[in-house]
């Protein structure tokens, strides 16, 4: 196995001013692992209940995602409900009931553990520091958390911190994480955590990549009809590691095209609700999308 993504799948039934749906497929390892898909191999550590429709296990299956680390309880799936308004970057978390996903208690099966490539979405950063201690040997362990955890459990956060090359957080975040205002400042003293590459999801305004000695901004790529932006955060994650797992060495060049990579996937995500947008997709969608990011931001 290639990759390893450690999150939540999920049913989410989302509003927008486009329309409401009501139980359909998400959580950020089925975001992520579909992203990633397009570039390697990629599989699900997570727990679902028995209420989880089948015809999302075959889904995942249709792009090689491999299940053999995702759980079935007895109960309900993780059930996210949420509202967006007419900015897209900001919406309302309105139910949210962990169900099975209360309980999870990552476990890695045995092909899992020698992964290169690791991400640990966003979940309890206890259940990030008993993932750690089941891998081998990876080349890269990236992560990404949230205000709540930031919140309740920094101890275990800073303790992940240490033992990771890579978060991939949004603007909010990185701030309330240091403390800074100003979004470099705010990377770079992430950087001395332990992390030794950031990177800083901007919504709408695009990315930054930071290190100790690169710095690389990019936009988001222009999407006319943004329909729902759930997911988006967890499918530029999957594009960023997928395209590293593939270009196989964390060289700059690499780590930019990867940021490239993750913007334009999630611009195919927001396009729809859930995965619809996505699985209609296919690799050359993706490179031609990436060609016509070149010429947008070429001077």
């Amino acid at each position: 196995m290639d990759i390893v993504v450690v999150g939540s799948v999920a049913l989410d039934s989302v509003e927008t001013p486009e329309r409401r749906v009501k139980d359909v497929l998400g959580g950020s390892a089925v975001y992520f692992s579909w992203a990633a898909s397009y570039f390697s191999r990629v599989g699900i550590v997570g727990v679902i209940g028995d209420d989880f429709p089948a015809r999302h296990i075959e889904l995942l299956k249709s792009r090689s995602v491999d299940l053999e680390g995702l759980k079935k309880s007895a109960g309900r799936t993780f059930h996210w409900v949420g509202k967006y308004g007419s900015n897209p970057n900001e919406r309302e978390t309105l139910s949210v009931c962990l169900n099975v996903f209360e309980g999870f208690r990552p476990e890695l099966p045995p092909q899992y553990r020698s992964a290169d490539y690791v991400f640990l979405a966003n979940i309890d950063p206890d259940l990030h520091l008993e993932v750690l201690s089941q891998l081998e040997n990876p080349k890269l362990i990236a992560g990404d958390t949230m205000d709540f955890w930031i919140e309740t459990k920094r101890t275990s956060l800073m303790k992940t911190f240490k033992k990771i090359e890579m978060m991939i957080l949004n603007d909010s975040e990185v701030r309330q994480i240091t403390g800074e205002t100003n979004l470099i400042k705010a990377g770079r003293a992430l950087l001395s955590l332990g992390p030794g590459i950031v990177i800083v999801k901007r919504g709408e305004n695009g990315a930054l990549l930071i290190g100790e000695d690169f710095l690389f901004s990019i936009p988001a790529y222009p999407v006319e009809n943004v329909v729902d932006p759930t997911g988006a955060g967890d499918a530029f994650a999957g594009g960023v590691i997928g395209s590293l797992a593939r270009a196989g060495a964390m060289k700059e060049e690499n780590l930019r095209s990867a940021v490239v990579c993750g913007t334009v996937v999630a611009s195919f995500c927001v396009e729809d609700f859930s995965l619809d947008r996505l699985r209609s997709v296919s690799e050359e969608d993706i490179m031609s999308r990436i060609e016509d990011f070149r010429h947008l931001t070429d001077f």
